[in-house]
This record gives structure tokens, sequence and C-alpha cells, in this order.
């Protein structure tokens, strides 16, 4: 005579009893596989989830309280809580933890990249320089030129050459000091 699913609980909780596991998972996998495919599980996830939900009945029976609740409503809670946790999973988006949007930058590309903007500041600056002060910093700082020679080269007396320095520079400062704020 088949026992019933209180007992056979009562056995898996008490004696790990896997005879007593088998039947309840006879009895009640058919009903759980249909309540979880009515419910909108894909019938190739539900084998999986009937499973998922008799482990832990296996786990869990000794929680069972015949005094609370008869054991067709505790295992169908489970049934109902597995479930949902199941479906919660699949609607949320899976991370790909390679994704470049989550990949941090090597410091080395973030300094290339901080370097790559001020060199854009700096170049933007000196375009707002009058060409007279712009042409003679790009050949004093980027052509490596002395200021004796940019003054012989332009047929300007070396003290001009020099004020205009000092007045680009000036500008520059003021200019670089909006780009903290």
């Amino acid at each position: 005579m088949p026992r019933s699913s209180e007992a056979l609980i009562a056995a898996i909780a008490v004696e790990r009893d896997r005879d007593a596991f088998r039947e309840l998972f006879a009895e009640w996998a058919p009903r759980f596989k249909g309540f979880v495919v009515r419910r909108g599980v894909a019938p190739a996830q539900a084998d999986d989830l009937v499973q998922d939900i008799l482990l832990t009945v296996w786990r869990k029976a000794d929680r069972y309280d015949a005094q609370r609740a008869s054991a067709a409503t505790w295992l169908f809670t489970i049934a109902r809580n597995r479930m949902i946790d199941c479906l919660r999973r699949e609607q949320r988006p899976t991370v790909e933890l390679d994704d470049p949007a989550l990949v941090p930058a090597e410091p080395a590309q973030a300094e290339a990249i901080e370097t790559a903007q001020e060199n854009e500041r700096i170049r933007g600056a000196l375009a707002a320089l009058p060409d007279e002060q712009s042409v003679i910093l790009q050949r004093a700082y980027f052509g490596g030129e002395t200021l004796k020679g940019i003054a012989l080269d332009l047929e300007l007396p070396e003290g001009t050459v020099k004020s205009r320095v000092r007045l680009a520079l000036q500008r520059l400062r003021t200019i670089a000091e909006g780009w903290d704020r």
C-alpha cells in the first residue's frame, strides 16, 4: 500500500530514506511538471526545474510541519517558489565579465587618453593666440629652436621674441586656469 505524502516527507526528513524519496518523486514529478508548464516554463526547462524542486524537498524535508499545512500545500509552495526563481533568472540579463564596457581601462591606456585630450586642449589654446606669438611658441617648444635663432630667422630683435613668448605664456596660463573648472 502506498504511503501518504506526509509519511514520505517524514521518512525523508528523519531517516533520509531514498525509497521514500523515489515514491515521492514518482508521485509528484508529473504534477510539478504540469504545474510549471501551465505557468509559462518551457517544457525543455520543466524537467530540470522539477528535479530542482524535488531536490529542495529532499534538503528541506525536516522543515515540513503538518500542523501548519498539508503536504500538498507545502510541496506546491516549494514548486511555486522555485519556479518564480527560475523565471526571474531568465528575465535578468546575464552580465558578460569580458564585455569591453565593463573592463576598466589599462593605466597606460588611460594615461594615453588623458595625454591626447590634454594635447588637444593645448592645440586649441595655441590656436587662440595671435599668430605672431603662436609661431614663436611652436618653434621654441615643439621645434626645439632657441629664442636667439628664432629672432635671427624672423629678423626680429631678441627682446621682441622674448616679450612675445612671455605674453603667450601668460595667455596660455589664463586659458589653462579655465580647464580646471
